[in-house]
């Protein structure tokens, strides 16, 4: 008996009709809008309740209120990192939820693909070929003098410091589970869907990017932040396409994991 869907033909991944851009492109970038201004929404509240929290404990414990605004004013690296997961996380729920949720047969199917060994092994090789190429680009630009700098790598030094465990669990757990849902399953799902994949990688992949790295925020050179954004791009355009080859989320979910796990080995050998 056949258990795959409908929707799929016998090459494990879905094919869809091709769509007119005009009536889709307008669809995919109303759930970017609504991604921004649900995240920025719930980012703020985040910062509203960090900034409660932390105003009530340090009046509680006697500070004066320079003190207060100061303690208020400058969360520590891990608070930094929760408010991004606690805001992140719920808005790529919610716009999944809402946008593109997945019906029982495509999940029901995504775990099939999972039981299959050569998954696995895509996922991985996938994983550690973007790691070597990204190390491999990292290396060219500090060789030509253009050593990249990531906006959150100097946050996420501080956060391992103070709770490496709490940072392994982000990088390698949660962020990859929240930022595949938003980026592959409903950014690139919605164009994928309209028979428009290539595209889909691309476009996903440079909103994955600038979510990772805003031109003007980082501390190196123009020319390396925006090498830097190739690297994303091109990484989250590999996602993409392995969601694609495979049919299941879980296995984008895997690479990005491990992708992420070998990036945090390095940067704990490698220290301050």
């Amino acid at each position: 008996m056949d258990n795959t869907p409908a929707s799929f033909d016998g090459r494990v991944t879905p094919t869809h009709a091709v769509q007119p851009l005009r009536g889709v492109l307008p669809r995919w970038l109303l759930d970017v809008v609504l991604t921004l201004v649900i995240g920025f929404a719930l980012m703020t509240l985040a910062g509203l309740m960090w900034g409660v929290l932390t105003g009530t404990r340090s009046a509680l414990q006697g500070a004066d209120a320079d003190a207060v605004g100061a303690a208020i004013a400058s969360p520590g690296a891990l608070a930094q990192i929760g408010m991004v997961l606690l805001a992140s996380a719920t808005t790529a729920l919610l716009i999944y939820v809402w946008r593109q949720p997945a019906t029982s047969a495509e999940r029901r199917y995504a775990y099939q693909q999972m039981r299959r060994p050569q998954t696995w092994a895509l996922a991985i090789a996938t994983a550690v070929v973007l790691f070597a190429g990204t190390t491999l680009v990292t290396w060219l630009l500090h060789t030509w003098g253009m050593a990249p700098s990531p906006a959150n790598l100097a946050v996420i030094r501080a956060a391992l410091a103070q709770s490496p465990t709490f940072v392994v669990l982000f990088t390698v757990v949660a962020a990859p589970l929240y930022e595949e849902l938003l980026f592959r399953r409903v950014l690139f799902g919605r164009l994928w869907k309209a028979g428009r994949p290539v595209l889909g990688m691309w476009l996903s992949g440079f909103a994955f990017a600038l979510s990772h790295e805003v031109p003007g925020l980082g501390q190196g050179p123009l020319a390396a932040t925006l090498c830097l954004l190739l690297v994303y791009a091109a990484m989250g355009a590999s996602f993409a396409w392995l969601y694609k080859k495979t049919g299941s989320l879980w296995a984008a979910v895997l690479a990005h994991a491990v992708n992420n796990a070998l990036a945090l080995s390095v940067l704990l050998v490698s220290g301050p």
